[in-house]
């Protein structure tokens, strides 16, 4: 009788607050569970954004880059975290069910105004391609 084929253990996430020397295990996660299908040139490309619209969102760093993600309300709203007190763990970008819709996963850490550290955080940022003249762009879709 035949054994079935096991597949590869999924690696090991840290423990919450290992700081910087966990996070190269959770990038490694995150690429295992989720393979790469997109070109290299774009995933860059998706990931420097998703990185910069993430810092953005929670620091407020950089978000006039955006005003039609931070318009109004959200721009009226003070960051919740300093710029000093948050880092990106690790971070992916994937097609997101068709060539032209992508995720950028992200995970992040950061202490809080009120003193507050937590690890492991989740946030995603959709983008849809759009092309004009033979090269496309992509661009970041409302959290709305």
């Amino acid at each position: 009788m035949a054994t079935p084929a096991r597949s590869a253990p999924a690696p090991a996430l840290p423990p919450h607050g290992e700081g910087i020397a966990g996070d190269r295990a959770i990038q490694e996660a995150l690429e295992s569970a989720w393979p790469a299908d997109l070109p290299a040139t774009e995933e860059r490309e998706l990931l420097a954004t998703g990185r910069a619209l993430l810092r953005a969102d929670a620091t407020g760093v950089g978000r006039a880059q955006w005003p039609h993600l931070f318009s109004g309300s959200g721009q009226a709203l003070a960051p919740a975290f300093a710029a000093g007190r948050f880092r990106i763990q690790a971070a992916i970008a994937r097609r997101d069910g068709s060539p032209d819709k992508a995720v950028v996963h992200l995970v992040w850490a950061g202490m809080d105004r009120g003193g507050t550290f937590t690890d492991l955080r989740i946030t995603d940022w959709f983008f849809t391609r759009t092309t004009t003249k033979g090269a496309g762009t992509w661009t970041p879709q409302s959290r709305t």
